[in-house]
C-alpha cells in the first residue's frame, strides 16, 4: 500500500468524522436531507409492496397483519420520517444563509436535533426485526387500535418511542430557526426584506411549537396506557378513545402545514428567478403564509367529522376559510409568472407541476371540508387520493424543484439537465396515473386500509393503473439517483450564482465555506443579490445606480464587491 493511498485513507478517516461531530449547519442540513430521502426510499419501497398486493384481487404477496403493519410505517416514515425532516434539511441549509448568518444560534442544539431524529427513525423501522412485527396501528394510532390487548407487537412500543425522539427533535429545531430569524438577520435586513423561504420556515417553527406538543404528550399518554396501567383512552375506566383523536389531529392538520408552507416558500423562491421578475405582491404572500399558519390550528376537528363529537358548521367553516390565504398564493405565483421572461429549467417544471397539482388536491379538499360530503368519502380511497393529492403533488413536487434549485449551492455542481427533465416527465406522469383512478375507486366505495377486495367489486382496472403508475414513480426516483452521482463525479464548476438568482445565499461560494460569507452586499429589498447584481451591471455600462435598493455603503462585514464572493454569476439555463 502506497503511502499515498494511507494518506488518502486518513483523510477520509478525518472527514467521516468531521461529518460525525459537526456542528455546521450546512453539513446538519446535507445529513437531514440524505437521511431523510433514505427514508423517503424505505417508504416508497412499502408502498409498492402495498400497490402491489392490490393490483389484483386476493392475498398474493403478503397478509393482512403485515400490510397493516406495512401502511402504519409508510405513512409514519413519509410524514414524520421524511417529510417534516426534508423541511429541517432545506432549513438547516439556507435560513442561515438567507438571513447573512455565519451559522445557527444554538449549533450543538441543531446536532442534537438531529441525531434525535436519525435514532428516533431507527428505532421506529427496528420493529421489523422484532418477532411479533412492526406497529399495526396505522400512521394516526387510532385508540383503542393502539392500545392493550387490540395491540401487542412490541413494534407498537417502538413506534411510540421513536416518535417522541422525532418529535422533541422537531421542537428543538423549531427553536433553533426561531431565534436564528429573529436574531441574526443582517443589518438592512428587516422583517419585510427576508426571503419569502425564511419567512415559511419562521411561521413553520412557531407551529411546530404550538402542534408538537400535543402529539408529544399523545404519545407518552398511550405509552404510560400501554405498560404501566393507565386508563386515558380506555371508556371502561374513565378514560376516551376520542380524546386520541382530538389530540393526533390537533398536532395532525397543522403538520400538514407543517410540510406545505416551506415548500411554498421554495415556490415562492424559484418562479421570480425563472420568471425574470420580483415575486407579485410580497407583502401579501408573506400575510398569507401568517393566515394560513393561523387558521391551521382552527381546522383540526374536520378529520372527526364522522365521530358525532365535533362542532360540524364551526369546523366546516373555518376548513373553507384556510382556502383563502392559499388562493391568494396561488394567484402570486400566477401573477408572477404572467409577463416575465420565463425560462423552464428543471426547478421550474417542478414549480408549475407543483401548481397544477396542488391545486387539484386543494380543490378536493374544499369538497372534504363539506360534512355530508366527508361522510360519504370518509375512509375511502377518495380520501387517500386526497392525501397524495396534496402532499406527494404538493410538497414533493416543491421539494424537487428546491432540491434541483439548490442543488448547485450545496454541492458546486449542476444537475445534468436532460436526466433532471426525464425524473420530471417521468414522475408526474406516474403521479397522474397512480393517484387519478383512487379518486373512481373511492366515489365507487373501495375502502382503505384493507389488503385485499371482492374479484367481482369492479375495482381490479382501477388498482392495476395505480399500481403501474406507481412504479413510474419509482423509476423516476431512480432516474434522480443517476443524476446526483453523475453530477457528483464532476469537477464542481455552477459558481456562486448560477440560476442568476435574488436572495442572499447566491452571493456565497458554492458550496458556502465554513463561515458562510467573507462579505455581504447593501440590503435594501428582498432581492439583495439581484440588487447588486444590476449595480454592477449599471457600473459597468457607467450609468446611475437605480435607486437606493443598490446604494453602495456597505451593509454587512467586510467590502461590498460587485459580484458574488465565488466569482461571476452564469447565464441561466
Amino acid at each position: 500500500m502506497t503511502a499515498a493511498t494511507l494518506e488518502a485513507g486518513r483523510q477520509g478517516h478525518l472527514d467521516l468524522l468531521g461529518w460525525i461531530a459537526t456542528t455546521d449547519h450546512k453539513r446538519i442540513g446535507v445529513l437531514y436531507g440524505v437521511t431523510a430521502l433514505g427514508f423517503f426510499l424505505v417508504a416508497g419501497l412499502l408502498a409498492l409492496v402495498m400497490r402491489a398486493e392490490l393490483a389484483v384481487p386476493g392475498l398474493q404477496l403478503v397478509g393482512e397483519q403485515t400490510y397493516s403493519g406495512l401502511f402504519t410505517i409508510h405513512g409514519t416514515a413519509m410524514m414524520l420520517l421524511f417529510a417534516t425532516p426534508m423541511v429541517s434539511a432545506f432549513a438547516n441549509f439556507l435560513v442561515p444563509l438567507q438571513v447573512g448568518a455565519a451559522d445557527m444560534v444554538f449549533p450543538r442544539l441543531n446536532a442534537l436535533s438531529y441525531w434525535l431524529f436519525l435514532f428516533g427513525g431507527l428505532v421506529i423501522l427496528s420493529g421489523f426485526l422484532v418477532a411479533s412485527g412492526p406497529a399495526d396501528i396505522g400512521w394516526t394510532g387510532y385508540a383503542p387500535n393502539s392500545t392493550l390487548p387490540y395491540s401487542t407487537t412490541t413494534g407498537t412500543d417502538l413506534w411510540v418511542v421513536g416518535l417522541l425522539l422525532t418529535g422533541v427533535a422537531t421542537i428543538f429545531g423549531a427553536v433553533n430557526f426561531v431565534t436564528t430569524i429573529v436574531t441574526r438577520r443582517a443589518p438592512g435586513m428587516g422583517l419585510l426584506r427576508m426571503p419569502v423561504f425564511t419567512w415559511s420556515i419562521l411561521v413553520t417553527s412557531i407551529l411546530i411549537l404550538y402542534a408538537f406538543p400535543a402529539i408529544t404528550a399523545a404519545l407518552i399518554m398511550l405509552l404510560l396506557e400501554r405498560r404501566f396501567g393507565a386508563t386515558f383512552f380506555d371508556p371502561t375506566a374513565g378514560g376516551d378513545p376520542i380524546l386520541w383523536q382530538h389530540l393526533f389531529w390537533f398536532f395532525g392538520h397543522p403538520e400538514v402545514y407543517i410540510i406545505a408552507i416551506p415548500f411554498f416558500g421554495v415556490i415562492g423562491e424559484t418562479i421570480p428567478v425563472f420568471s425574470r421578475k420580483p415575486l407579485f405582491g410580497y407583502k401579501a404572500f408573506v400575510l398569507a403564509t401568517i393566515f394560513i399558519g393561523a387558521y391551521s390550528m382552527t381546522v383540526w376537528a374536520h378529520h372527526m367529522f364522522t365521530t358525532g363529537a365535533v362542532n360540524l358548521p364551526f369546523f366546516a367553516a373555518t376548513s373553507f376559510l384556510i382556502a383563502v390565504p392559499t388562493g391568494v398564493k396561488f394567484f402570486n405565483w400566477t401573477f408572477t409568472m404572467i409577463g416575465g421572461r420565463l425560462t423552464f429549467p428543471a426547478p421550474m417544471l417542478w414549480s408549475v407541476g407543483f401548481l397544477f397539482t396542488f391545486l387539484f388536491g386543494g380543490i378536493t379538499g374544499v369538497m372534504l371540508a363539506s360534512p355530508p360530503l366527508d361522510f360519504q368519502f370518509q375512509d375511502t380511497y377518495f380520501v387517500v387520493a386526497h392525501l397524495h393529492n396534496v402532499l406527494v403533488g404538493g410538497s414533493i413536487f416543491s421539494m424537487w424543484a428546491g432540491i434541483t434549485f439548490w442543488f448547485p449551492k450545496v454541492t458546486g455542481r449542476r444537475l445534468n439537465e436532460p436526466l433532471a427533465k426525464a425524473q420530471f416527465w417521468l414522475w408526474t406522469i406516474g403521479f397522474v396515473v397512480t393517484f387519478l383512478p383512487q379518486y373512481q375507486l373511492g366515489a365507487d366505495g373501495m375502502p382503505r386500509r384493507y389488503a385485499d377486495y371482492p374479484a367481482d367489486a369492479g375495482w381490479t382496472t382501477l388498482n392495476m393503473i395505480s399500481t403501474v403508475g406507481a412504479f413510474l414513480l419509482a423509476l423516476s426516483v431512480l432516474v434522480f439517483l443517476i443524476a446526483v452521482v453523475e453530477a457528483l463525479r464532476r469537477p464542481a464548476d455552477a459558481g456562486p450564482d448560477p440560476w442568476q438568482a435574488n436572495s442572499l445565499e447566491w452571493w456565497a461560494d458554492s458550496p458556502p465555506g465554513h463561515h458562510n460569507f467573507p462579505n455581504l452586499p447593501p440590503i435594501r429589498s428582498e432581492r439583495p443579490v439581484f440588487d447588486a447584481r444590476e449595480a454592477a451591471r449599471a457600473a459597468a455600462n457607467g450609468e446611475p445606480p437605480a435607486g437606493s435598493a443598490v446604494a453602495p455603503a456597505p451593509a454587512g462585514p467586510g467590502p461590498v464587491g460587485p459580484a458574488p464572493a465565488g466569482g461571476s454569476p452564469e447565464a441561466p439555463a
